[in-house]
């Protein structure tokens, strides 16, 4: 599924707000009819976890605690450290390099889901993984076929029921800061993770929430959703033709979808996962494309057909 701060936030219209609550809710019937015993999420970060200090491509969390953006959780996830600790030794073993962290923070891309999916974020036992999105330069998508290839294969010698989720926009290009562009004080932020004061995280909300008004009435200069992108991908998701995706380069990714659409290879990877236990079949397929959230907004689910 995808997650957007402004569904938080003040700006976007009812009738959008509750089209997309009645395709999470029918989502959530699905989970909770499942009722997972351990949750996995595929999730990128926006500069509130992971910085130029140090950016690895993929991380899995062995503890972790939500960093409360855009009044999300703040605050211990529940992570299973032995299960996380084991999983991370089959992806290595794998030939896919993966940091761990034992004291990962995660914000709205990971926290948002779990909890529109369950009500709050501690409702389940979750192993959360970093799938760098935003800070170029990026791997090849393939990676993360591999890695979601990797942790499938680990969950299906668990015994347990095992929700994976991936969770990630598609075609998006919202103002997110880069190197080259940003200001100096931005700098010491995304590469020294600096903290942002009250006021700054306030002035971050303002400005998403003026950005999507100015997209949504198209006085905005940042690149349009490309709808026909959006079901391309998700033709091939829905098919199960994963290995399609190893061709679409970096460069098309941003071309075709904007800067933010590399946020698809949480799906890459959370599809891989569950392609690990063999074929499998959407149920769930929503999209719409939102300009009032800044982005190509999807929810699917699907479970294994064998």
């Amino acid at each position: 599924m995808s997650h957007s701060p402004l569904l938080n936030l003040p700006g976007p219209s009812q009738d959008l707000l509750d089209d997309i609550e009645t395709a999470i809710a029918q989502a959530r019937e699905f989970v909770l009819s499942f009722d997972p015993e351990l949750v996995v999420i595929f999730a990128p970060d926006h500069y509130n976890g992971f910085f130029y200090k140090l950016m690895p491509p993929f991380c899995i969390g062995t503890d972790a605690q939500g960093v409360g953006d855009y009044g999300t959780h703040a605050g211990p996830l529940d992570v299973p450290e032995a299960i996380a600790v084991g999983c991370a030794k089959v992806v290595l073993s794998a030939g896919v390099d993966i940091a761990i962290s034992a004291s990962m923070d995660v914000d709205h891309g990971t926290v948002q889901p779990l909890e529109k999916l369950f009500g709050k974020a501690t409702a389940r036992p979750v192993i959360p993984f970093f799938v760098n999105s935003v800070a170029t330069p990026l791997g090849p998508l393939r990676r993360c076929r591999a890695l979601g290839t990797a942790v499938g294969s680990y969950l299906a010698t668990l015994g347990k029921r095992v929700l994976v989720v991936g969770s990630g926009g598609l075609s998006h290009d919202p103002p997110v800061p880069t190197l080259a562009t940003a200001n100096p004080t931005v700098v010491e932020r995304i590469v020294h993770g600096r903290p942002m004061t009250s006021e700054q995280r306030m002035a971050r909300q303002t400005a998403v929430i003026e950005a999507a008004r100015s997209f949504a009435d198209g006085s905005s200069e940042l690149q349009p959703l490309n709808p026909a992108w959006d079901h391309r991908f998700l033709e091939i998701v829905d098919d199960g033709k994963l290995e399609d995706l190893d061709h679409w380069s970096n460069s098309f990714i941003a071309h075709e979808g904007g800067n933010s659409a590399h946020e698809i290879r949480t799906w890459v990877a959370a599809f891989a996962a569950l392609a690990a236990a063999g074929p499998y079949q959407t149920g769930v397929r929503y999209y719409k494309a939102a300009a009032e959230l800044l982005a190509g907004f999807a929810v699917r689910t699907a479970v294994p057909t064998t």
